[in-house]
């Protein structure tokens, strides 16, 4: 079976590249420690939470393991002095990481590396992602628009994960619907080094969630969530986040912002507001119904609430699973895509001994050709899985998509090896196809764009020395070769024309 340790375990030591989310209230030490103890990571969500609590559930935890876990904060839902204390304590209980969400506050980066603490950023778009890695961050986490809970960006996963992957050389992982092996396998082919789950982890026995809130998670159905601002108390303004719906969301119960407040809850002394952002919690008492019911898009996908060690362990199963099924390539779980032969630096020098092998200058202008063209292809693939018309033509696309991030991250490799600056540049090829308003016609388009791939390949490789490089180009074109057919078997059992039919040879 595969190996699903990847660099980024090395990082957070721990076995498995699965993450559970720092859900304030939810993920707390019973939680954090059967994650990290079956082998993933865990962080304790303490948003908000006085630092002697802090330090009790660290030190909880550190009873139920030894293995390393860490600590969730947000900045920006915290005031000043409470944030301050809380990374003091943090800091003097030498927790091994912590994850900041929401704003960027290099200055408390700074004080946590400094302090030997590992630094995580969560964030929701590509320019967030590069200024945490300007700041110093260790770890970043791109999420998806899918997910449970507060959402930073609006960007669909596959999307902001390609983005984000192509821009910055950190460890990334990936969060936003994610429960289950098929999304951790679907992570880390698109480039993702692991997985953050919430909602997953929220399903269980050991979450401190109360068992109203775990209910309303499995009886979830498809496409059920919703992407909402009215739950905002106690976050800054314009917070959006991810819901199962209630009598709030149906607007039963008023204005969400009218200066008034109502209690619907207690969590021992403290009320509970309506419109807060507080979910349902096992201390809590009151009406349950009218709190936030935080959920991901993949909630549908939880049939029930289980032990958190045997959620993380079925989910890793199944992407082995999955990855031995498609091959055993090491770049398709989440290290570095290619390892690329640095010879071919001296392509140009030993041009004149290889006569008709391509230079230096010749294989950056093809290489960047080619980048431009995958990074195109993967918008376009981005665009016909989210309006696929069916849960076949959804899978057929997600691996084209897949695909298409693979190599063209396979080509910013090859570009840096070869000491060049790689294009940021996203070819033509995206306005072209998106202008096609049909998506079974521009699934059509996207082959005819392949096919042009295929051929640029098949010119190309015979004037490739490199054995390496030339390796990669052509699994490259092998597999556009296999895309063309998926695409053409799925356009042909619609009735449509296909005109791409290429060959590997």
């Amino acid at each position: 079976m595969m190996d699903l340790h990847t660099p980024v375990c090395e990082l957070l030591a721990c076995e498995q590249p699965i993450v559970l989310a720092g859900m304030g209230g939810v993920a707390r030490s019973e939680l954090v420690a059967a994650v990290t103890e079956a082998g993933g990571f865990g962080f304790l969500g303490m948003v908000r939470e006085r630092p002697e609590f802090i330090t009790a559930q660290i030190m909880e935890v550190r009873a139920r393991t030894s293995k390393p876990f860490g600590v969730n904060l947000v900045p920006a839902a915290t005031k000043p002095a409470l944030l301050d204390a809380e990374l003091t304590a943090c800091i003097e209980a030498k927790v091994h990481a912590v994850t900041l969400f929401w704003d960027l506050n290099p200055p408390i980066i700074e004080r946590l590396r400094n302090a030997g603490v590992l630094v995580v950023c969560q964030v929701g778009s590509a320019s967030e992602a590069v200024a945490a890695e300007r700041a110093g961050a260790d770890i970043l986490i791109a999420q998806g628009w899918q997910a449970g809970g507060h959402v930073r960006g609006l960007t669909a996963l596959q999307v902001l994960l390609a983005d984000v992957v192509a821009r910055v050389r950190l460890p990334v992982l990936a969060a936003g619907g994610i429960v289950d092996g098929a999304g951790l396998a679907a992570a880390l082919a698109l480039g993702a080094q692991g997985v953050v789950v919430g909602t997953g982890f929220l399903a269980t026995s050991e979450s401190f969630a109360h068992d109203y809130h775990k209910r309303r998670i499995v009886e979830a159905r498809p496409d059920e969530t919703l992407h909402t601002e009215i739950f905002h108390i106690n976050w800054p303004a314009n917070s959006a986040v991810r819901v199962l719906p209630n009598s709030v969301t149906r607007g039963e119960h008023g204005d969400p912002y009218t200066p008034e407040r109502q209690i619907v809850g207690a969590d021992g002394a403290r009320n509970i507001l309506l419109f807060s952002t507080d979910s349902p919690l096992r201390s809590m008492t009151g009406n349950l119904e009218a709190m936030a019911i935080y959920a991901g898009q993949g909630a549908a996908g939880i049939a029930a609430i289980v032990p958190a060690g045997e959620r993380l362990r079925e989910m890793a199963a199944q992407a082995r699973a999955i990855l031995d099924a498609r091959g055993s390539a090491t770049e398709t779980v989440g290290q570095e895509p290619v390892e690329v032969n640095s010879t071919v630096c001296n392509a140009k020098e030993a041009g004149d001994i290889y006569m008709g092998f391509a230079d230096r200058d010749e294989l950056l202008n093809e290489l960047t050709i080619l980048l431009e063209a995958e990074r195109a292809g993967a918008r376009v693939g981005a665009s016909l899985v989210s309006e696929a018309p069916d849960a076949e033509f959804k899978a057929m696309a997600n691996l084209i998509q897949a695909d298409e991030i693979k190599w063209a991250r396979a080509l910013f490799e090859a570009l840096i090896e070869l000491g060049a600056e790689p294009s940021k540049a996203v070819g033509d090829f995206y306005e072209k196809a998106m202008a096609v308003q049909d998506v079974q016609d521009r699934l059509a388009f996207t082959n005819r764009g392949q096919g042009w791939v295929v051929r640029k390949l098949q010119a190309l490789l015979p004037r490739v020395r490199d054995d390496r490089l030339h390796a990669v180009l052509k699994s490259m074109l092998e597999a556009h070769v296999t895309n063309i057919a998926s695409a053409n078997t799925a356009l042909e059992q619609r009735g449509r024309t296909v005109a791409v039919r290429p060959t590997s040879t």
